[in-house]
């Protein structure tokens, strides 16, 4: 039999252990790091009816659930314990921009084939990945500001609106500063096809919140139920420099 949800007042509240919590957190810095290593090199088309292919980055394929458990993670823990995931997901995004400048600037052993595809696939610039690390930390803790908001002046009512809503800002704050930031100003990417990237970038992931509502409804119920908690952020310092839970 599940726990009784107990109301929580943001900050408030005594420090507790949840038994998924950490789960969640490996989950969200997994898929940001997978949809970013693999996703984000690739880019692939789709035919539209007349016979026009409209291309688009794979990773937006996955990268919005990154999203998705954000959502959850504020809906059901609170925003502190979704900025110290945030935070994490950050440091992992740096590691990883190091990581990959060493290893391609590492001299390949003699005989070694695969360096020049190595450094197509590895080898962003550091433009490029100032633009994803920036768009990443404004977009998710916009993201998660507005859903805590929305559900303390909803009074918990309307997850919907809530989890639709805040991934409406966050992914949108999300392309507008990557998009402009990594590639305005270079050839092959004209302001206006710059913008239409970036609206049409930001309606895919919108979307996939939309679509994927009935499965954030299922989860955040299960997760509530089980760690026995329902977080209202009525006294959180909503802070990115605030402490974490």
């Amino acid at each position: 039999m599940s726990e009784p949800v107990a109301a929580i007042e943001g900050n408030a509240a005594a420090p507790r252990h949840f038994r998924y919590y950490d789960l969640i957190m490996a989950a969200f810095v997994a898929i940001l790091l997978l949809s970013n290593i693999i996703g984000a090199s690739k880019p692939s088309y789709v035919t539209l009816p007349g016979g026009t292919q409209w291309a688009f980055g794979a990773g937006v394929l996955f990268f919005p659930i990154s999203y998705i458990i954000g959502d959850i993670l504020t809906e059901v823990y609170g925003y502190a314990r979704a900025r110290r995931v945030i935070w994490t997901g950050f440091a992992a995004l740096a590691f990883m921009a190091f990581m990959a400048w060493v290893v391609v600037k590492l001299p390949p052993a003699a005989g070694w084939p695969g360096q020049e595809a190595y450094e197509f696939v590895f080898g962003n610039s550091w433009r490029i990945v100032l633009a994803s690390m920036t768009a990443f930390w404004v977009g998710e803790f916009a993201n998660s500001f507005v859903l805590a908001k929305l559900k303390v002046w909803t009074e918990g009512r309307h997850l919907w609106l809530r989890t639709i809503g805040s991934t409406f800002v966050g992914q949108g704050l999300d392309s507008l500063i990557f998009y402009p930031l990594a590639f305005y100003g270079i050839a092959g990417w004209p302001p206006e096809q710059l913008m239409m990237v970036v609206l049409s970038q930001w309606a895919i992931k919108t979307a996939w919140e939309v679509l994927l509502t009935p499965v954030t409804y299922a989860v955040v119920g299960a997760l509530k139920r089980r760690e026995g908690v329902e977080v209202f952020d009525r006294q959180t310092d909503f802070s990115p420099f605030g402490r974490t839970a």
